[in-house]
């Protein structure tokens, strides 16, 4: 009994955090679905990556606040700011996940696991050919607990996600990706510095403070 009702307190305290959480409340202010949405904004505010023309991958898109972010940049400027922005959009979103995903006007969507070959393909054929600006990913794997299996997981996720980059961005093209602090993170920021002319590490306010999550943005693909 004693562990059920600390488990109710953990509980209560976590949703008072959220409710109380000024980017959950600016989210809802402002339409989109997550408060995931600022983190990105931060990234891109910093590092100026987003532009509209582009083509854009989200990896890992549910529910799809990246995507919305996305989409606001690539529509006019007098298209408005409320919820996804609708009607015209300057430039191509292809989101990915394994979850379902709530439609975004102008965004293509592909349900798949992204560590599967026939997935991939599908990505690809979205594609077309085109090469790719930008590739998002805030993927993450279904945790176990055991630390060792959780950062190989996590580690495998990020690797697909450079080889998928270095094989599709344009040559000044960028990757941002999601990863945490533990067990194979230095040998994951050594692979981005392996692929990438510039690798940056940012940590966005939006980002809470507990978490060990960070993000790992690298610019321009390493010749060769």
């Amino acid at each position: 009994m004693k562990t059920q009702t600390k488990s109710k307190k953990v509980n209560k305290a976590w949703l008072n955090n959220h409710v109380n959480d000024p980017y959950v409340q600016l989210a809802q202010k402002e339409g989109y679905r997550s408060r995931a949405a600022y983190k990105l904004k931060e990234i891109d505010e910093e590092l100026k990556l987003i532009r509209p023309g582009q083509v854009v991958v989200d990896l890992g898109a549910t529910p799809g606040a990246w995507s919305q972010y996305l989409r606001r940049k690539f529509a006019p400027k007098d298209a408005g700011q409320g919820g996804a922005a609708v009607g015209q959009l300057n430039g191509t979103i292809i989101a990915l996940d394994l979850l379902d995903f709530e439609p975004i006007e102008g965004v293509q969507f592909i349900q798949g696991d992204f560590q599967e070959d026939e997935v991939l393909a599908a990505l690809e054929a979205a594609l077309a050919g085109r090469p790719v600006d930008v590739v998002v990913s805030d993927m993450a794997p279904n945790l176990s607990g055991i630390a060792s299996t959780d950062a190989a997981r996590i580690s495998n996720l990020i690797e697909l996600a450079v080889d998928f980059a270095s094989r599709h961005l344009k040559p000044e093209g960028a990757l941002v990706a999601k990863v945490f602090h533990g067990s194979g993170y230095n040998e994951l920021v050594a692979l981005f510095r392996s692929q990438f002319k510039v690798v940056k590490v940012v940590k966005p306010k939006a980002s809470r403070e507990r978490s060990s999550e960070t993000f790992l943005v690298g610019i321009g693909l390493n010749a060769g």
